[in-house]
């Protein structure tokens, strides 16, 4: 098994655990962004307005397109770092650097690895989180989409390729600064905790790999948050203005929400984000890092 075989499978493994730790949050944090405003007085309130008029698997719904489609996410984002940060190994022993295997990266060097891995999910992660949103936002009664699956075939019928990637320059600018932030905040830790102690990167303890992922996954909220609530209001507003379009542009929909909503706006969900935030990203660097650790048991990483 090639070593990016290896990598997209530990990510794989990642993903789905974040999917099944964060999916809850994940639903209300989208509610009460793309809700009007006055809807939810907070978290606990929209929390149980779900539960009351849904039911608990409303907390799950639209589960399947993220479980497939994050899973392909997180297992790009850990390839496409993976790959980058054996380049930056190979060119550090090249020039006498980053230790005897070149793996003790800059923060330049983790910074672009996060942001490329950014990047390259983003190609992924914009449709399936538009479908996700979509499923997550229809009505109980009469859903217009019986499915992701109905969902993309509805969409991309009625909008073309275009409808389905709607929100795309807001899902890369989010995820290219998002990402660096994350992966440059986990790695940097990592080595930290490795320096600290004279370990490899495989004796590093499980709890702390969950603590440095719950940190990396509050590194990436901090410098993105205003940005996703613009990409969820864009993935939500309709297509057209005969079905209730705002939003012209990226530009536009930020505009139009301050003028209207204030800067609150941009905060709106953020209070399940951040109880999420540590589960889920623990949850995601667990399951990589002791995938990873089974995977490359017997060959150099």
């Amino acid at each position: 098994m090639s070593k990016t075989v290896k990598d997209i499978t530990a990510g794989t493994a990642g993903g789905i655990l974040q999917v099944l730790v964060g999916q809850p949050f994940d639903i209300v944090k989208v509610r009460m962004q793309t809700a009007p405003k006055g809807t939810y007085s907070g978290m606990v309130h929209c929390a149980t307005g779900i539960l009351k008029n849904e039911g608990p698997l409303a907390f799950y719904k639209g589960t399947l397109s993220p479980l497939l489609g994050i899973g392909v996410c997180v297992s790009i984002q850990f390839a496409v770092l993976e790959s980058t940060k054996r380049y930056f190994a190979t060119q550090n022993i090249l020039k006498g650097r980053g230790g005897s295997d070149g793996r003790e990266f800059t923060a330049p060097q983790l910074v672009f690895a996060g942001a490329f891995a950014g990047v390259a999910n983003a190609l992924v992660s914009g449709p399936v989180e538009h479908i996700r949103i979509r499923m997550q936002t229809q009505p109980s009664v009469n859903p217009l989409y019986a499915g992701p699956w109905d969902a993309i075939r509805k969409i991309s019928s009625a909008h073309g390729i275009g409808g389905v990637f709607k929100g795309q320059t807001a899902t890369f600018g989010r995820d290219g600064i998002g990402y660096a932030a994350y992966f440059w905040a986990y790695e940097e830790l990592m080595q930290w905790e490795m320096h600290r102690k004279g370990i490899t990167r495989d004796q590093v303890p499980a709890p702390k790999t969950v603590l440095f992922g719950a940190a990396a996954g509050y590194a990436l909220w901090a410098c993105i948050y205003p940005i996703d609530v613009i990409k969820s209001r864009m993935q939500t507003d309709g297509f057209t203005t005969e079905t209730g379009r705002k939003y012209g542009t990226t530009l536009d929909c930020f505009k139009k929400v301050l003028k209207t909503e204030g800067g609150a706006a941009f905060t709106r969900g953020l209070v399940p984000t951040i109880i999420r935030s540590p589960f889920a990203n623990g949850a995601t660097f667990l399951g990589f890092e002791l995938a990873s650790r089974w995977l490359y048991a017997d060959s150099e990483h």
